[in-house]
């Protein structure tokens, strides 16, 4: 893998001519370090959008950014055929590149690293995903789903209420009450510094799974910071979804 900071490099004078060499005269310049593939595909008159791609892919996993992919086609283009590329090879790089970019964010961004919850922009995530799951199936996420909330009611004047990691674990058992009664599929996430939220189907069992959950928390918590425990509808839309996430969250 190369460095990305060094893409936009030009190739050493020895290097740039054992690379003309493999090309007819005059059709390989200065191309840009790394993007060689691409290069040779263009002036060999081969389709470059496979090339495109899998650059896109590898200068998003080595930290590029969109900015520095395109002014580095753009330099291979205008070395290789004297021209801007076109618009097929910048949308197969483009895409390769933001492909691989909210894979690697969605795979950081999807546990809370305090408390083992899922985090608030994974369930983001899966929340969009159902919206646009649910309608393109002619439902919609309300009538299929809701947010089961679990919070740690008091928690703000407990002695420990001010201690990260005394919360950080509160919350994390919190989780593991929650996954004890939606051990299935769910999305169980922290979401602000004193609430849990499930993304559960709104099925007949939904009303005594949190009765459940009432019980078993009122059992292992401190009787003073007994958890809140309630069902949260679901908005009309994805964009009320979103809305809704950070209300929760700042409450």
């Amino acid at each position: 893998m190369f460095n990305l900071r060094r893409a936009l490099t030009p190739l050493p004078d020895e290097a740039r001519r054992q690379s003309d060499a493999l090309a007819p005269a005059g059709q390989m310049g200065d191309v840009p370090r790394g993007f060689e593939a691409v290069a040779e595909a263009v002036a060999e008159e081969r389709c470059p959008l496979g090339a495109c791609e899998a650059l896109g892919r590898e200068l998003a996993l080595d930290g590029s950014s969109a900015d520095e992919a395109l002014r580095g086609l753009r330099a291979t283009w205008r070395a290789v055929a004297g021209e801007d590329p076109t618009f097929d090879a910048l949308a197969a790089l483009v895409a390769a590149w933001s492909d691989a970019t909210l894979a690697v964010v969605n795979h950081i961004s999807c546990e809370d690293p305090m408390t083992g919850l899922a985090s608030p922009a994974h369930l983001r995530s899966s929340l969009a995903a159902l919206f646009r799951g649910e309608r393109a199936a002619g439902m919609h996420p309300r009538d299929s789903h809701a947010l089961v909330m679990v919070e740690l009611a008091g928690a703000d004047h407990a002695p420990s209420g001010q201690d990260p990691i005394g919360r950080a674990m509160r919350m994390a058992a919190l989780g593991e009450s929650a996954r004890t009664v939606f051990p299935g599929g769910e999305v169980v996430a922290r979401l602000g510094a004193h609430r849990v939220a499930v993304l559960a189907s709104r099925d007949a069992r939904l009303g005594v799974r949190v009765r459940l959950l009432r019980r078993l928390l009122e059992g292992a918590q401190d009787p003073e910071l007994t958890p809140r425990v309630w069902i949260e509808g679901l908005p009309a839309s994805d964009l009320g979804a979103g809305v809704l996430l950070d209300e929760l969250a700042r409450g």
